[in-house]
This record gives structure tokens, C-alpha cells and sequence, in this order.
């Protein structure tokens, strides 16, 4: 049942494209005076209308779509600019936002039992001042920017960036008046622009790499950027729901609204991500409660760590040698044993063992036929099986099987030839004189053979 499950899961999550709510990406350059960032905000709201109504009316076969781009020369994107950097500011970063550009799309798309919204506003800008200090050997950069929020209205060539319900009065009036002054308000009312689950989760609990692609001595063959030529690449990713990063789960929020029908309402807003990423070698630390990367050209001689920047590699490396050294350990002590095994005959020794001659001449014919005993059967009276003993007690008393003595067929060694025949009838072979057509032995002779039996009348 576990596999069952862990298989939907894989199915599920391979099949479907996530819409995540902030998504942060971006490549800190020290040695530039600023460096380009892109902040993605996505939210879907879907409108349920199950037992039909003035909203399934009007919303079951519609379908239009709201997108447009806008520079910082547009007023709502300046006024987007200042309210960023008011928000940063107030993050105790001295970095700001020099340039942006603002990228937005609004879906609607009706369907027989619900209409989903979905929004995605885009920003693509320049941060700068995020350098505090620098000497010769490192630079401290201030990563506490990163948590770009907004709570106030943005209008930009008159559409609502920020407050989903602000689309709807100009798209849907229908669906805006529906929706005025009951619980649904509160749900649309939720800014979109908002990041603060990045700022809020420690870079500390981001898992961290760095590439060292750039010191490579033939790293410009592969077509390296000049930008990190000569420099090591640290990277910083967020989004991961586990132990250590705690649990991250979707925002969603629900209301019901009563008007001629029951309607729901929901908006979901899938968890944070971000990639991170500084040109040198970046070191975590806190200023003044705000968390800043002392960056250096390479990274430090002594410095190894794994992905989650605090388990020595060294530690990696000893366990693998233990399991080399206990691997050499198993093949020497296999070796040993197979050359400590009893080389030769395995078994009864032949020495011990006596053989018995079963046959016997037929004129020019000899067979060789045998049986071999141990010489001594003491060994087996030891060992024998306690079996034995335990039937014939649980037999009733006449039914106990009488142990025989097999009669002496071996006679004088005048009579080899009846000795011959007879020991062939025990083993049940027939008498050679069969084969041959006459027979030599005398009238003890306990052939079985018509021709033998013959004989014996004959010289009886």
C-alpha cells in the first residue's frame, strides 16, 4: 500500500506543473556596481458555482485574458519601485531597486462548474548598493533585500496589479458586486506582490553549492562567461519541504458567499522558491540582524562541506575507506579459508573400506561384480539413527519386525561354483550359465536359470 501511494504521488507530481508563489532568481556580481533580478508572483482563485446561479450564467462560457508589460518610465511602476524600496528599507537593507520592468497576466476561464483566475505579474530589475564593505581579500553583500513585498494598491495602464479583487471591477462587474462586502472580500484582498517567506526563511536552511567551473585552467574552452573567469560560483536554493527546512505547504484560503446561490470561493497560492546565486566563493553571516555572504575569489584551502554546508567531506571520505579497508578484510579472510580446506579425497577413506567379489567365472567368461562394507562398522553403530529404535517400540508387540540372519551362501571353496550362482540369485542378477547355455555348477547349486535348475535334476 506504502509503494501504492509513494507511486501516485510520483504520477501526480510528474504530471502536473506547480505553480509556485514567489519565485526568486538571481546572480550577484561583487565586482559590479549592480546585477539583474527576476521576481515571479503567481496566484490562482477558482469560483465555484455547483448548483448553478447568476454566476454560472455569466461566468460558465467565459473566457478572456488580461497581459501587458510596463518599464519604469510608467507612473504605476515607479510608484511599484518606491514601495519595493521602502519595503527593503525597512528589512534593514541598505541595497535598493535601480531599474524595473513589470510583466502582468490575468486568465479568466469559465467552465460548467467552476471559473478559475489565474495571475502572474513578473518583475524583472536592477538591484544595487548591495555592497557594505570591501578590502583586498573579501566583500560583504547584503542579501537581505530579497524579501520584495508590497501591500499597497499598483495600478498600472489602469489594471489592479496587486489586489486580485481590483481585475475583477473592471473585467467582471458581476462577479466584483457579487463579491463587495462579504467573507470572499477578504480572500481577494490578499496581495499578490508579496515574498516574505523568502526573506523570512534563513539562508541558513537553504541548501548551498558552489561551482569551481571558473579556476578550472582550461574552463574558457567550454565557452565560460568572462564574468566569473577566474572565480568560483556560490549558489543558495530555497523551496524544499522537509526536516530541516521546516514544512511548507500551500496558502489557501476559503470563504462561501450566500446570494441567489451558494457560491465558494478559493484562492491558492502555492509555497516560495528562490535561487540565489554570487560570482566568488560566498561565506553565510548576520550584521546587524541582517544576513549578509563575505565573498572571496576562491574558497578557502581548508574548507570542504556538502550541499547542506555543514557536514565535513572528510567524514564522506573516512566512511568510504572503511568500507574499502572492510571489503580487503572479507577477501583475505575468504583466501585464508580456502586454502585451510582438506585438500584430496573428501569422504570415507578408501582404507577403511573391504570389497566383496559377487560373482563368479562361467567357463571363459568373467564378470566383475562387487560390493564394498566398511571394516569395521563400529562408527555406524554410534551414529546410526535414534529413529530405528523409537519405530519399532511404537509397533505392537507381534508386528515388531524380526531382524534375520541371511543364510551362509558362501560354501567350502570346492563349491565356488554354486557359490557363484547362489550370490548372483541374492543380488537379483541372473546366473551367467544363462547367457552361456550350460551350466557348470553342481546339485547345491540355487540358480534360479531353467538350465541350472536342470542340472540339478540331472545330477540329483
Amino acid at each position: 500500500m506504502i509503494l501504492t501511494i509513494l507511486l501516485a504521488g510520483l504520477i501526480v507530481i510528474g504530471t502536473s506543473a506547480p505553480a509556485f508563489g514567489a519565485q526568486l532568481a538571481t546572480t550577484i556580481n561583487p565586482n559590479n556596481a549592480e546585477s539583474p533580478f527576476k521576481m515571479s508572483y503567481l496566484k490562482t482563485v477558482f469560483i465555484e458555482y455547483p448548483n448553478g446561479g447568476v454566476l454560472f450564467d455569466a461566468l460558465s462560457t467565459s473566457q478572456w485574458t488580461v497581459s501587458g508589460t510596463a518599464d519604469s518610465t510608467n507612473p504605476g511602476v515607479q510608484e511599484l519601485m518606491d514601495d519595493l524600496n521602502s519595503g527593503i528599507q525597512s528589512d534593514g537593507s541598505q541595497a535598493r531597486i535601480s531599474d524595473l520592468n513589470v510583466i502582468y497576466e490575468f486568465q479568466l476561464k469559465g467552465r460548467s462548474i467552476q471559473t478559475s483566475i489565474d495571475y502572474r505579474v513578473v518583475l524583472e530589475g536592477t538591484i544595487t548598493d548591495y555592497i557594505i564593505t570591501e578590502d583586498s581579500q573579501k566583500k560583504l553583500v547584503d542579501l537581505g533585500w530579497r524579501g520584495l513585498t508590497t501591500t499597497s494598491p499598483i495600478t498600472i495602464d489602469g489594471i489592479e496589479m496587486n489586489i486580485p479583487l481590483g481585475v475583477l471591477e473592471t473585467e467582471e462587474p458581476i462577479l466584483y458586486n457579487t463579491f463587495v462586502g462579504t467573507e470572499a472580500e477578504s480572500v481577494l484582498n490578499r496581495e499578490l506582490i508579496n515574498a516574505d517567506f523568502i526573506l523570512e526563511q534563513p539562508l541558513t536552511n537553504w541548501h548551498f553549492l558552489f561551482d569551481p567551473t571558473g579556476i578550472n585552467a582550461d574552463a574558457n574552452t567550454f565557452g565560460l562567461d568572462s564574468s566569473i573567469a577566474g572565480f568560483v560560483v556560490s549558489s543558495w536554493t530555497m523551496g524544499e519541504s522537509s526536516i530541516r527546512e521546516g514544512r511548507q505547504v500551500e496558502r489557501i484560503y476559503e470563504a462561501e458567499v450566500m446570494a441567489d446561490e451558494t457560491y465558494s470561493i478559493r484562492s491558492v497560492q502555492s509555497t516560495d522558491t528562490a535561487n540565489l546565486s554570487s560570482i566568488g566563493f560566498g561565506a553565510l553571516d548576520i550584521l546587524d540582524g541582517v544576513e549578509i555572504i563575505g565573498v572571496t575569489p576562491t574558497p578557502p584551502d581548508d574548507y570542504m562541506t556538502t550541499s547542506t554546508g555543514g557536514f565535513p567531506i572528510m567524514i564522506i571520505y573516512g566512511m568510504a575507506g572503511l568500507a574499502a579497508v572492510g571489503g580487503i578484510g572479507f577477501f583475505i579472510v575468504s583466501s585464508r579459508s580456502m586454502k585451510n580446506q582438506a585438500q584430496g579425497q573428501q569422504g570415507i577413506d578408501p582404507n577403511n573400506l573391504v570389497g566383496y567379489q559377487t560373482s563368479a567365472s562361467s567357463g571363459g567368461y568373467q564378470t566383475n561384480r562387487g560390493e564394498a562394507h566398511l571394516k569395521d562398522d563400529t562408527d555406524y553403530a554410534q551414529t546410526r539413527s535414534v529413529y530405528e529404535d523409537t519405530q519399532k517400540e511404537s509397533l505392537p508387540q507381534d508386528t515388531v519386525p524380526q531382524e534375520t540372519t541371511p543364510e551362509q551362501t558362501m560354501p567350502s571353496s570346492g563349491e565356488d561354483a554354486a557359490c557363484g550362482c547362489a550370490a548372483s540369485v541374492e543380488i537379483g542378477t541372473e546366473c551367467d550359465c544363462e547367457m552361456h547355455g550350460s551350466c557348470l555348477c553342481d546339485a547345491t547349486c540355487q540358480c534360479n536359470a531353467d538350465i541350472c535348475k536342470e542340472q540339478v535334476r540331472e545330477m540329483s
